[in-house]
Formats: structure tokens, C-alpha cells, sequence
């Protein structure tokens, strides 16, 4: 299998290792030009060069911007895979765009962050006609540990970005918890004993309080990242006229936060106002 994979941030470029230890023939492109020898600099002949196409881009602006730039080569061999988090009208879009080529194309948003990628463990979900999902799923084992069949394409972009949006919000309830205890002078390690045993424990919890506790922010899933995930859940849920109010103060907060400089580091920066 030819793939080419559009994306080599943090995520995209170990799913691209991952194939490649697979033994698939891998090209890589990226807006920033990287010095690989499977890099290839221009998206349309990246695209030309493989059946697959797999996308761990930045934003829905990103998508498009790649996805106008390698229209004139796309064609029926085609198999283009979305893993970038988006809103839902640009995946409806995208897949219009390729069902008028009459290239497949699933709709395939995953959850995990870097250590997850590097080991090939992401869970995807997976939306779309059900020969295109089948497909993916092939393609997809040596980047993860579970795939999750959606049904009709702009589900599985709706159920990323409601889970990330309940990710979200615990670590902002984790941060302020951890704030209100170490405010009155409860330590950090009697707090970490009551809330890895407590009835609100989460495997998220687990995994994210140790660098939380430390400051230690080293960046899996960046705090900019969840805030533009947070503005589409907002945006989606105005257009079907929910309200999302916890959602809507964590963006703000977020938000703020990224103003401030830490839009780079990993998303549990939310707790880094009350370490200082």
C-alpha cells in the first residue's frame, strides 16, 4: 500500500512511522518543510503518488486550504481518511467534495495523544459509506488499538468533539480542585491518594494528574488544540440550539490562558494558575 500522510505534528508523524514499520510505502508532506527522505513538499504530487490519503492537520481552514490544493489530482483510486478534529459542515463539505470527484472518503477522528500514537494505540472513530469504513479499518491497524464504526458520515466528527469536550471540562474541575485544596494547605500527595481512589477517579484523571501536580506540561494534546476543538462544540451546538454552559466557560477560560502563552504546552495547563 502506497499512503501519503498530510500532517507530521505530533500525532501524524508516528502514525506515518507506524506505517512504515508496517512495511507500507509512506510519503509525508507538511506546510512547514521537513527534512525527511520520504518528504515530498508539494500536496498535489504527495497526493498523486499514493491511493491513500491521511490527514492530521491543524484545523478545518488547514483541511481546505490542502484539501483545494490537491483536487485537480484526485480521482477514483482514492482514499482520502480525515483524522483532523473539524467542524461538522467542513466534513460534510469534504465529503460532498469527493463523492462529485467519486474518490471514497471516511470520516475518522481519533482519540489518544502522543504516547498512544507512538505505540500505534489510537482509538478511531469511523463514519461513512460501509466499504470506505472497511477499508479504513484495514488500513488503519498499525496505528490502532480500537476502531469504532459510526454509522453516516459527520458522526464520528460529533462524538470527538463531544468526548474532548468532557475531557475538558474534568481537567478544568481537576485544576480547580487542586487549586481549592492546595489554597487551605492540603499537599499534593495527599491530594493525588484521595483522587486516584476517589468515586470521580477517570484513567484521564490518572494519566494527566502526575504532570499536573509537578507542572509538568509537556505537550500531548496542546491547550490550543482543545480550545479549537472547544469553539466548533460550541459552534455546532448553537446551530442545533443547545446550550453548553460549562463548555462555553472552559473555552473562555482556555482561551485566556492562550493569550497568556501557554497555547503551546499540553491542554492540563489549565491548572497552572494555582501552582503558582
Amino acid at each position: 500500500m502506497n499512503i501519503t500522510v498530510f500532517g507530521m505534528g505530533i500525532i501524524g508523524s508516528r502514525c506515518a512511522d507506524n506505517w512504515q514499520q508496517a512495511g507500507e510505502t509512506v510519503t509525508r508532506w507538511n506546510r512547514t518543510p521537513k527534512e525527511l527522505s520520504d518528504f515530498v513538499a508539494d500536496a498535489a504530487e504527495a497526493a498523486r503518488t499514493s491511493d491513500v490519503l491521511s490527514f492530521y492537520l491543524k484545523d478545518a481552514q488547514a483541511l481546505r486550504s490542502v484539501f483545494e490544493q490537491i483536487r485537480p489530482v484526485l480521482g477514483t483510486r482514492h482514499l482520502l481518511m480525515n483524522h483532523s478534529t473539524i467542524d461538522l459542515p467542513t466534513t460534510l463539505w469534504l465529503a460532498e467534495q469527493c463523492a462529485a470527484i467519486g474518490c471514497a472518503f471516511v470520516d475518522a477522528p481519533f482519540t489518544g495523544s502522543k504516547i498512544a500514537a507512538t505505540d500505534g494505540k489510537l482509538m478511531y472513530y469511523l463514519a461513512g459509506a460501509d466499504a470506505a469504513v472497511a477499508r479504513a479499518e484495514k488500513i488503519l491497524t498499525p496505528t490502532a488499538s480500537a476502531m469504532i464504526p459510526m454509522g453516516a458520515c459527520g458522526n464520528a466528527t460529533v462524538i470527538k468533539l463531544a468526548t474532548n469536550l468532557i475531557a475538558a471540562c474534568q481537567i478544568q474541575a481537576l485544576s480547580e480542585a487542586l487549586g481549592l485544596s492546595l489554597a487551605h494547605g492540603i499537599s499534593k500527595e495527599a491530594f493525588e491518594q484521595v483522587i486516584t481512589q476517589h468515586g470521580t477517579a477517570s484513567a484521564l484523571a490518572k494519566m494527566k494528574l502526575p504532570g499536573m501536580l509537578t507542572g509538568d506540561f509537556d505537550t500531548h494534546f496542546s491547550l490550543d488544540n482543545m480550545r479549537k476543538d472547544s469553539v466548533y462544540a460550541l459552534e455546532f451546538a448553537q446551530q442545533m440550539g443547545l446550550s453548553l454552559p460549562a463548555m462555553s466557560t472552559v473555552s473562555r477560560r482556555m482561551t485566556e490562558l492562550c493569550q497568556e502563552g501557554l497555547a503551546a504546552q499540553d491542554y492540563t495547563a489549565l491548572a497552572s494558575p494555582y501552582l503558582s
